[in-house]
């Protein structure tokens, strides 16, 4: 639930403004009886289920692990600050134990040595718990693309992806906002649901098999393809 604020523009919308303000007053003092409460009432009551209750203060209660890696926790650190005030979707409070976090922030490049360690502030978090991988190292491996670092998705769930290199604290954000999304049940569609784009995927073709490049082969290829 978010709140907006709107300019009111005409006399009769302030008019109605003012009606609406003085039947709150009446409700408040007891003036309001018989219809007139039922209809008060009525206007302000919703009805939900209490999956969607939990669901809605899940996504709006988050507690992230002060946890960084690399370059990306510095974006990440300023988040909370004034400029993009991360406190407006509830997800300021850092906490320093992963007992007390339900969402960890995979800011960095993961080393081989590192993944376990990782794996197991993971294993220790509450339920539900939820992970972003932010930055291209963590994603993809990035630009270390080597045998040091591994992609975080090789050894733990991942519910959410942040391009970049590191990528921008409004990256960040726009991944904390489709988390939110997808933990009150109504996930945004990706571009190629929306554009009707399926079919339209590149394919890296097979390399001639008298290929000379050591690191010349396709995606999810080996050094053995192209021997």
């Amino acid at each position: 639930m978010e709140v907006t604020r709107q300019k009111l523009e005409s006399d009769v919308e302030r008019e109605k403004f003012r009606v609406k303000q003085l039947r709150a007053r009446d409700m408040l003092r007891g003036d309001l009886e018989g219809q007139e409460l039922e209809d008060y009432v009525h206007e302000r009551v919703l009805t939900s289920t209490l999956e969607k209750a939990f669901d809605w203060a899940r996504g709006n209660s988050m507690f992230p692990l002060t946890f960084g890696l690399a370059c990306c926790a510095i974006e990440m650190m300023s988040i909370p600050a004034s400029r993009l005030d991360i406190a407006r979707f509830g997800f300021e409070a850092f906490r320093a134990s992963p007992r007390q976090a339900d969402l960890l922030i995979l800011s960095g490049r993961i080393s081989i040595k590192m993944a376990p360690v990782i794996r197991r502030i993971y294993d220790q978090m509450l339920e539900p718990k939820y992970v972003i991988a932010m930055g291209a190292c963590s994603s993809s491996m990035g630009v270390f693309n080597n045998y040091a670092i591994v992609p975080a998705d090789k050894f733990m769930p991942v519910d959410v992806h942040v391009p970049g290199c590191p990528p921008r604290p409004e990256a960040l954000m726009h991944g904390i906002i489709e988390l939110r999304s997808m933990v009150h049940e109504d996930p945004t569609l990706g571009w190629r649901a929306r554009y009707s784009a399926y079919g339209t995927e590149e394919v890296i073709p097979k390399p001639a098999a008298d290929a000379t490049g050591v690191n010349v082969f396709g995606a999810g290829g080996t050094e053995d393809e192209i021997a």
